[in-house]
């Protein structure tokens, strides 16, 4: 399953980066995020591997995620592996008019088990609308210093 979400955040790129790029900041706008740690290569650069978790819900979902390309100010690539899903995430950053940042995120998603073979069919929506409102999330903590921890 492949699709794109995009926002402007009204805040210059180089600000955007810095925000972006800052592993503390995730807390501020990836809801259920309980905790990370860094596990090999050096952060933020191709090649690095950090464990990601989260709480959604009642379940507790870890992930690892492999940087795939840092090439800020303009692009972050990376790849985030779960229990029976493999997510491809590619992040183009787009300078508007020196004031707002344009994010445009593709993403693609490889299911090898039955449950999320079956949920990514019946209920594909599901993944882009969850995809949109992270973007959306870095937007408020971006622009307003809007945070979703604790929530």
């Amino acid at each position: 399953m492949k699709y794109t979400t995009e926002v402007i955040v009204n805040i210059p790129r180089q600000d955007f980066v810095e925000k972006m790029d800052n592993a503390e900041n995730m807390k501020h706008w990836q809801k259920g995020l309980i905790g990370y740690k860094f596990l090999s290569g050096t952060p933020g650069l191709e090649g690095a591997k950090m464990e990601l978790n989260y709480k959604m819900g009642k379940r507790e979902i870890s992930m690892v995620e492999t940087i795939v390309k840092s090439n800020f100010p303009d692009e972050f690539h990376a790849t985030y592996d779960a229990k029976d899903v493999h997510n491809i995430q590619k992040n183009y950053f787009i300078d508007v008019d020196g004031h707002s940042t344009k994010w445009i995120s593709e993403t693609e998603f490889r299911f090898s088990g039955f449950m999320m073979k079956a949920m990514s069919f019946l209920m594909p929506g599901v993944f882009k609308k969850q995809s949109l409102k992270y973007l959306q999330y870095f937007k408020a903590f971006a622009e307003d210093g809007t945070s979703v921890e604790g929530t």
